[in-house]
């Protein structure tokens, strides 16, 4: 709403003040500004007695509506309506004034404009310098176009003065939207500040219904058809129902502008109040000597400016920088931005340790920290030396895999110290989360980097040694697959350019050397598998866990319970008697553990100056320790039918097993016991059914085996067992069994068997040899083509045991298997 030029309700005022108020000199058109004249009751009745012609010259205008009782002025171009003007104006000066629905057309007819319009008076006439003649106007009645009755030279049409019509004002209705309409029109005033104060004072002093809906009208933000509709209303009451929607549109709308207005305003005091105190809190701290964030920014681009780090980091780098020196100290965001740009530069971009590839020192390290291992020692020291010569290091990621306790952490830890580099060992355990290994992107709260940049970042140079420990025990869940997240760090194609979520650049990562650590590969990813070259790790022999022992656990422990060399002596047989009595595993640290109890007891002794036999021996180990916690399976006679020596591999190194195997009357119905697994379950059936088919071999009549049932058993029965390596074992039981031959004395073997009589290789051979060794085992068979497993055998371990290759079932019985009947052996099977 605008209400420009009030005049009160004094009609005398000057109108030649009123014209030069107009400013006619920079008038432009009639859309610039309307201007209101308010006339008074008396006036407003006086214009509807006077008498009117039923015939008047037709002023078509554009872009706005004449409602009686207003003043505006209107910018006439149109050569027709310049001559109407003009004659009005010298004769009676009353014109009709209707409103043009089209303002593109420039000879408007009947059809193109609106048929209700206002009579109106002619107040002035100006001629401007451009040509144009500007008329000031005054609604007077509303009227109706009844005909056209001339076209030229202007519009001339027969009228029918429309009345005012509204309801007595003192009714309630009436006098309440009055009310309503003067209300919200005071509330628009108080929200547009360009309504000068003198337009509430006369809108306060209008009585008029009809001339209070008239003035309003005409100065609604509508538009013309909106506006032309309200002048079409005869019933003065609607006209001012319509006319209040319109106000409380116009009231809602400068409401919500203000109140938009009010919060800018309000943030831009709160900015100010904020710069205020920051530039106060500036002064201070350069007085107490403190860092502010500028000092912060320069510092941090100071310290950038001395990084060696690639130009697309650089850049990244400083559009951060800018962005922070844009941020308010104050909000939430610039922590979390200060702590990122530190992050980048406390990494150490293409910084690097200088290897040592000193082969022989590194071979000399190795051999100093760990005992045995010769063929894994041999492999790492082949993989350095190509690191030597080509100085790359795109190749295979070793992935050192074996059971717990034989050294493979501290194997990654002996390479460091032969390179010289700097050592990480980051444990996957129970990691599920792959944010544990890319990082959280910085947007999160709380967000943090990887692991592996968190670890790089730590140790300060991008070339350290990586070992990725207990990699098989990666888990996964709703959060995210760790191990396909390690792909992307363990492919040597990739790596030289690993993103972390936090970091958001590239970082080159090809320089790391990765070690990864696994007891089983079963539950480690098939494609992070085969990003690996696995160098598999077996257990100890007792012979290599004698001279751990001597070399490296006893003085380690006894240093760390505070005793000297002379305190304590350890014999063979007590270290023997601690691996076979108290320990079952492949690697040592439960021998470790042990040896600490024992060490305790003896340094009790010595902090109680108490006598004590400084020499360790078997006696002293089960006084110490108590009773033993294991007991190794012995070899037993060849008396009985049916039992036979086998020889089979566990976590914790080889073991000597035993079949058994037993007929009583029945009728043929196979039973095996002992948790014996399937694939063992299918070798006891292969045997089975290989003896079947040649028993006329063994003479045995075929209608033993409907007559009898058989059982195989395989102790002791509390342990699983499983695998194909006792085929010939169980054949050799059965064979005995059904023949009641003895079995050759101290024989032990391990091979599986197909139903052709075929002997195949199997694998822990090593561990099954030393395992027969400590069983007091003299002739072993195996498989021909376990040969080469042998010949990688320490002949020290081998020497007194004599090795039978075989390639066929048939060779096996005929080396095992004796003529001699046993003993006491089973009468019905020769009935």
């Amino acid at each position: 709403m605008t209400f420009c030029h009030c005049k009160g309700l004094d009609m005398s005022f000057n109108l030649n003040m009123f014209l030069t108020s107009l400013g006619f000199s920079e008038y432009e058109d009639e859309e610039s500004s309307e201007f209101v004249q308010l006339i008074t009751p008396d006036d407003d009745e006086g214009l509807q007695e006077n008498s009117l012609n039923d015939e008047l010259p037709i002023l078509p205008i554009k872009n706005t509506v004449l409602f009686p009782g207003v003043v505006i002025p209107i910018t006439v171009g149109r050569q027709k309506s310049i001559k109407l003007v003009k004659k009005a104006y010298r004769t009676d000066r009353i014109i009709g004034v209707v409103a043009q629905k089209n303002i593109k057309i420039e000879d408007p007819g009947i059809k193109d404009i609106y048929k209700v319009g206002t009579v109106a008076r002619i107040l002035k006439l100006i001629v401007l310098p451009d040509g144009n003649t500007t008329i000031i106007i005054q609604g007077k009645q509303r009227f109706e176009i009844s005909e056209i009755t001339q076209h030229e030279p202007f519009m001339i049409a027969k009228i029918t003065q429309l009345e005012e019509f509204f309801p007595n004002k003192h009714k309630k209705e009436t006098k309440a939207i009055l009310e309503s309409i003067k209300e919200t029109a005071i509330k628009i005033m108080s929200l547009n500040p360009e309504i000068p104060q003198e337009a509430q004072v006369a809108l306060d002093n209008i009585d008029n219904p009809n001339f209070l809906t008239h003035f309003l009208s005409s100065n609604i933000n509508a538009d013309v058809k909106d506006k032309q509709a309200l002048l079409e209303i005869n019933n003065g009451l609607k006209r001012a129902s319509t006319l209040l929607e319109y106000l409380l549109k116009d009231l809602q709308m400068l409401e919500l502008k203000h109140e938009i207005q009010k919060k800018v305003n309000s943030d831009i005091d709160q900015q100010q109040r904020d710069y205020y105190l920051r530039q106060q809190m500036k002064v201070l701290q350069d007085e107490l000597g403190y860092d502010g964030p500028d000092q912060e920014v320069n510092a941090l681009r100071a310290r950038a400016a001395k990084k060696n780090w690639p130009a697309y980091v650089m850049d990244h780098f400083n559009h951060e920088l800018e962005k922070i020196k844009r941020m308010n100290p104050a909000s939430a965001e610039f922590p979390v931005a200060m702590n990122y740009v530190e992050f980048m530069v406390d990494l150490p971009w293409k910084e690097m340790t200088r290897d040592n590839f000193d082969l022989k020192r590194a071979k000399k390290i190795l051999d100093r920290d760990h005992y045995g291992l010769v063929k894994v020692k041999d492999r790492i020291l082949e993989y350095l030396a190509v690191l030597k010569l080509k100085n790359d290091l795109k190749g295979p990621i070793l992935c050192l895999y074996g059971p717990p306790g034989v050294g493979k952490t501290s194997l990654g830890k002996s390479v460091a110290k032969s390179l010289g580099r700097k050592y990480i060992r980051m444990s996957l355990g129970g990691v599920h989360d792959e944010a544990e290994v890319r990082g959280h992107r910085k947007t999160y709260v709380g967000a943090m980097p990887g692991k592996i940049i968190q670890n790089i970042k730590k140790v300060k140079t991008s070339n350290p040694v990586f070992v990725l420990d207990e990699i098989d025990k990666v888990s996964s869940d709703f959060r995210g697959d760790p191990s396909s997240a390690l792909l992307e760090v363990l492919d040597p194609e990739q790596n030289n350019s690993f993103v972390d979520n936090y970091l958001e650049v590239e970082y080159d990562l090809s320089k790391v050397l990765f070690i990864a650590t696994a007891n089983t590969l079963d539950t480690v990813h098939p494609a992070l598998r085969d990003r690996m070259e696995v160098i598999e790790i077996n257990g100890y022999t007792l012979e290599e866990k004698v001279m751990i022992a001597i070399r490296h656990l006893i003085p380690k422990q006894r240093v760390e319970h505070g005793l000297k060399s002379s305190d304590i002596r350890f014999t063979k047989g007590g270290i023997i008697k601690l691996i076979e009595g108290y320990t079952r595993e492949s690697g040592v640290r439960s021998l470790e553990r042990n040896i600490g109890s024992v060490i305790r007891t003896i340094a009790r002794s010595v902090a109680m100056d108490e006598k004590y036999n400084k020499t360790i021996t078997p006696k002293m180990i089960v006084d110490i320790l108590g009773s033993e916690k294991y007991e190794k399976e012995l070899y037993q006679d060849n008396n009985l039918a049916g039992v036979v020596t086998g020889l089979a591999w566990t976590q914790v190194g080889g073991e000597i097993l035993f079949i058994e195997s037993s007929l009583s009357r029945g009728s043929g119905k196979l039973t095996l016991s002992g948790q014996l697994g399937d694939v063992m379950k299918e070798s006891a059936m292969a045997a089975l059914s290989y003896l079947k088919s040649n028993s006329y071999k063994l003479n045995i009549d075929h209608k033993t085996f409907e007559k009898y049932d058989l059982h195989i058993h395989v102790p002791a029965g509390a342990v699983p067992k499983d695998g194909p390596s006792a085929g010939i074992t169980i054949l050799l039981s059965l064979a005995s069994v059904f023949t009641q031959r003895k079995v050759r004395n101290k024989v032990a073997m391990t091979g599986e068997i197909t139903l052709r009589g075929k002997v195949l290789p199997v694998g822990g051979i090593k561990e099954k040899i030393l395992a027969a060794r400590r069983s007091g085992i003299r002739d072993i068979i195996l498989c021909s083509r376990n040969r080469k497993d042998i010949e990688e055998i320490d002949e020290i371990y081998i020497r007194n045991i004599k090795i039978h290759y075989v390639d066929h079932v048939d060779e096996v019985l005929k080396v095992a298997l004796l003529e001699e009947k046993v003993p006491e052996p089973t009468k019905f099977v020769f009935e």
